[in-house]
Parts: structure tokens; sequence; C-alpha cells
């Protein structure tokens, strides 16, 4: 399909990945419809000031909503789904609202595309499922391993998802993007904490575990994966990674971004940083090969740049004033 002139729902469009994602639609042509999460305040999240707000149909909601998502759906060409929760510390602390969000979330939106005539879905996965890398690089092929309350919802939401395509012939495709950043994420990720730190002023840093290794994606790169694969009829029934293949440890990536800033930093292990021992995923390195197939996708933005850009974002005061340095977000 041609996302040109398309009718697009980004569900979670209130969120980082997907406030960029509902952007990107809007400059490739697309009619955008975007699910953001109910609150009393009216805010849109990350899509408040945006200066593509005005072209999108937002609709403040609930994706735990069945009925809602019935409507939502209705008249759309392709369902892009993120909505989700995505912190794992919190997740071991609240795992039956990551089921309720997640799981049935999930079911809510493919019954709807099922109901709907068939609606195209885009279903977000994470490099999570995965757990600790067993082989690397990591193939869509990989064994599941529920590391976490969070990654054990999304493996069974992906499991969910393609039950739709196998049992109703829903036409799906699951995306599994392995570890975004950019401008708008979340506090309690890594990149954006160890940033934060260091523009407000410290140089002890506090972060969980240093040894383990990611494979970080500037989230434009990401945008343009989940375009690439709305539009390849190819995908349809696959589980498509997107992702660098590449990796880096935590610890060179702090030192990595005290470069970019030009600050000497000194790294400090903080207890409640540290995930359970049987819950840290120590590796992860994306395959990115079947991407690059169906699609000829890949990524454009460097680890080096996407990070200064990243920092340059964040030295803005009225973004920088977002983000609470001093406090540990789970």
């Amino acid at each position: 399909m041609k996302l040109s002139g398309s009718r697009a729902l980004v569900t979670g469009a209130d969120g980082f990945i997907g406030s960029h994602l509902a952007e990107t639609l809007v400059k490739a042509g697309a009619k955008v419809r975007g699910l953001v999460y109910y609150n009393s305040f009216g805010s849109k999240g990350w899509l408040d000031g945006s200066p593509l707000a005005g072209d999108m149909e937002l609709v403040s909601g609930d994706v735990r909503d069945s009925a809602q998502m019935q409507q939502l759906v209705k008249g759309v060409d392709v369902v892009f789904h993120l909505a989700a929760l995505i912190a794992i510390p919190y997740s071991y602390r609240a795992a039956a609202s990551y089921v309720q969000t997640n799981v049935e979330g999930t079911l809510n939106i493919v019954q709807a595309a099922r109901d709907q005539g068939g609606v195209r879905v885009l279903h977000t996965s994470t490099s999570e499922v995965y757990g600790t890398a067993r082989t690397v690089p990591i193939s869509e092929d990989h064994p599941l391993q529920p590391q976490s309350p969070y990654s054990g919802s999304k493996i069974a939401a992906d499991a969910m998802a393609m039950s739709f395509h196998l049992a109703h012939g829903l036409p799906l495709t699951i995306v599994r993007p392995f570890n975004t950043y950019g401008p708008r994420q979340s506090a309690r990720a890594v990149i954006p904490t160890i940033i934060t730190q260091i523009l407000n002023g410290k140089r002890k840093i506090k972060l969980g575990s240093l040894s383990p290794t990611r494979d970080f994606n500037y989230v434009s790169d990401t945008c343009a994966g989940f375009l690439a694969l709305a539009e390849c009829d190819a995908a349809l029934g696959k589980t498509v990674n997107i992702g660098s293949d590449t990796e880096i440890s935590i610890g060179d990536t702090a030192r990595l971004i005290a470069g970019i800033v030009g600050a000497d930093i000194e790294i400090e292990s903080d207890d409640q940083r540290l995930r359970p021992a049987n819950s840290e995923v120590e590796r992860l390195h994306c395959d990115n090969s079947q991407i690059r197939t169906l699609t000829g996708f890949r990524p454009q933005i460097g680890f080096k740049e996407g990070l200064t850009r990243t920092v340059e974002w964040f030295r803005q005061p009225q973004n920088l004033a977002r983000y609470d340095a001093d406090i540990y977000n789970v």
C-alpha cells in the first residue's frame, strides 16, 4: 500500500516514538488520526506544541476500551499500534496493568481491525522479548525469553496479534524495534538519564549496570522503518526487526555522551536502578537483514550524530525543564 493519501491511525500518538511517527506520516502525505491517552488536563503529550498537530485528528481515549477502538479503527486504511506501558522497572510493581494495556489493548485493536473489514495493522513489539542474546546478531528466529513482566506482556501481545493473522487472515506485520532514542524520550530511559544529569551540572552520574550492550537507533530511523514496512506487502504475516546491526555498552554510551557535552564524569552504581539478577538483558545486537531484504531500509543516522542531535534538543531550557535529574523514574 502507499501511505500518501491513506488514512492512518496511530495509537500512542502522544508518546515518544508515536509522536514522531505521527508527524512523519503527516509529512508523507497520510491523513493521521492519533489516539492519545485521556487525562483531565487535556494534554496531548509530546504533540502539545507540535507544529503538525493541527494537521491531525487527535482523539483522547484508552486502548483498553474495546468499543472505542472499534470506532477509532472505522474508516482507516492502516493502524500503527504503539500504545503500551513500556517501563520495565514499573512492570515489577504493577504487572497486571501491563497485561491489561499491552495484551488486552492489542486484542482490542486487532479485533477492531478484523471487524472493520480487515484493516492493515503494524503491531509494535520490542527487542526486550528476546532477552539476553544467545546468538549474535539477534534474528527474528531467536528464542523469546520473558525476563521481565514487561517483556512477558509484549510476548503475549505479539502472539495475540499474530493469531489474528493466522486465524482470520488479518493483514498484519509485527514490527520489532531495538533501542530507540532521541528527543522526547522518557526520563526513565538510560540516554535521557545520562544527558539530563550531565546538563544539570552533575559530575557523579548515577546508573545501573554498565556492562549490558544495546543496539541504539535514532528515532527518525525507527519511524522510517515503520513506514517502509507499511508500504511492503511482502512483510505481511512477518515479524521484522528494526535495528542498526551494532552494539555498545551502557558505560561506553555514558562516556560518549560526556565527550559530546564536554564534561568529565564519574559513574556511580545506584542499587535502585539495577534489575533483578535474572531479569537484566545483558546483550542486544540486531540482525537487520530481513528488513534490508524486504524494503532496502538502512539506518541513516550514526550513533554519535544521533546523540549530538539529542543533546542539542535537551540543551534547550524548555525541554530540559520537563525532566527531573534528581529522581529515578520507574
